[in-house]
Parts: structure tokens; C-alpha cells; sequence
């Protein structure tokens, strides 16, 4: 890769790296009940809890997403871990985004009210354990993981710009990009990965070449492609 085309990705990375752009985001929300959480009326378990539905419900327009990310919160009102954990949820047919039913929050629901009766905190898992033990998906040790490796970003990331920080324990050098078509197309076209796979090796490619040009912190290129979207803009 060219130096220009780094200097570029830089150069986005810094710019878009900023609140502004993502107030209707997903991230949004989880980053609502961080701010609950510093003044002490919300705690991790809501911002994981948080995380773990926004991310989920992280595919379709962005005005799509906040608006059913808002009704599924405004069901909970607001309180997520103790929704959670009460064990008494909606559980129906109803599409509540997309595809996604008020049975399929309810299995989530399930899962991590049987995760958090053993652990205090979601940061320790896998993707896989992600996938499996929380989304219930079936095992795939080739898929991209985008909405996990998403909400680890958001999570792990502490340069107290957009992402949280709350996961302490956890290296931003250990996270993987985040893998949807946008990102690989972008990725391909500015020469990230010659794969055509959208699969874990690409994301591990892509993340490799990012860990060259953001030392310790691959992840930061999300913002680059971000920004590549924004310069590069149809019409």
C-alpha cells in the first residue's frame, strides 16, 4: 500500500474517531447506560446487556436500528440486566427488527440470565462462546463474527473518544475489524485483503494490515473505512 493511501486512512481514522458522527448509532446505546453507570444508576451488567442487543440488531439502516433498539429498551424501561435477570419476558412471534422476533430477545434473555447466575462479566469470552453461548447460533469457526467483533470495539476501545472502554482486561491489540459487505468492499478496493472469502480469515488479514498502520490498536482502521464510505459517497 501506497504511503498517500496510509496517510489517508490516518487522516479518517482521526477525523471520523469522533462522537459526532455516531449520536444515531448503535453504540449509542450501550454508551447511554456507560454514562448511567459513572453516576452509580446503572452498572456493567447493563451496559454488556446493552451492547449485546445493539449489536445484535446492528444490520439495516441506522434510522431503522435506533428506532427498534429504542423500543426494545423502552420494553425493559430501561433497566436491562434486571429485565434480564427477573425472568419474565416477551416472548411472542412478533417482529421487533427485521427478522428478529420478541421469541429470539427472549431466548438471548434466557441465555444470559444462565451466564450471569455464573459470571460477573461477559469480557472473558470467545467469539465462538459469543456466537453459541449467547446468540445461540450454530458453531462456525469460518464466520466473520462482525456484530461480535463490533461490541468487543466498542467495549475494549478506551481512547475515550466513541467506544467505551469498560472491558479492562482486554487489549485493543487483540481485537479483530468488524466484517459486512461495506467494509470488505472498501477493504478490497483500498488493497486491505486480495481474498474474495468474507469469512475469519479475511477479517485477520484485514486486521493484520491495519495493525501496521494503527500499532496496538487495529481496530482504530474501522473509523478509516468509516471514512472512506463518507469521502467516497455516491451521487
Amino acid at each position: 500500500m501506497d504511503k498517500t493511501t496510509v496517510e489517508l486512512l490516518r487522516d479518517w481514522a482521526e477525523t471520523y474517531n469522533d462522537p459526532a458522527y455516531f449520536r444515531e448509532d448503535p453504540i449509542a446505546f450501550p454508551a447511554r447506560f456507560a454514562e448511567m453507570e459513572k453516576r452509580q444508576t446503572r452498572c456493567l451488567k447493563d451496559i454488556e446487556t446493552a451492547a449485546v442487543f445493539a449489536s445484535h440488531f446492528a444490520w439495516g439502516r441506522r434510522a431503522m436500528i435506533v428506532r427498534d433498539c429504542t423500543r426494545l429498551f423502552d420494553h425493559m424501561d430501561w433497566k436491562p440486566y434486571d429485565y434480564v435477570m427477573r425472568g419474565e419476558w416477551r416472548n411472542d412471534g412478533t417482529s421487533i427488527h427485521r427478522t428478529v422476533k420478541w421469541s429470539e430477545v427472549a431466548a438471548i434473555c434466557s441465555r444470559l440470565k444462565d451466564i450471569y447466575e455464573r459470571v460477573d462479566s461477559l469480557e472473558g469470552f470467545t467469539l465462538e462462546m459469543f456466537r453459541t453461548g449467547v446468540f445461540g447460533q450454530k458453531p462456525d469457526p469460518k464466520a466473520p463474527g462482525k456484530k461480535i467483533n463490533m461490541m468487543r470495539r466498542w467495549m475494549v476501545r478506551d481512547d475515550g473518544k466513541v467506544d467505551l472502554g469498560v472491558w479492562k482486561n482486554t487489549s485493543p491489540a487483540e481485537l479483530l475489524i468488524p466484517l459486512d459487505v461495506h467494509v470488505y468492499d472498501t477493504a478490497a478496493t483500498i488493497g486491505l485483503t486480495s481474498r474474495k472469502q468474507k469469512d475469519i480469515v479475511t477479517v485477520r488479514e484485514i486486521t493484520d494490515a491495519f495493525s501496521e498502520i494503527f500499532p496496538g490498536d487495529p481496530c482504530k482502521g474501522d473509523f478509516a473505512l468509516f471514512g472512506y464510505g463518507v469521502t467516497h459517497q455516491k451521487g
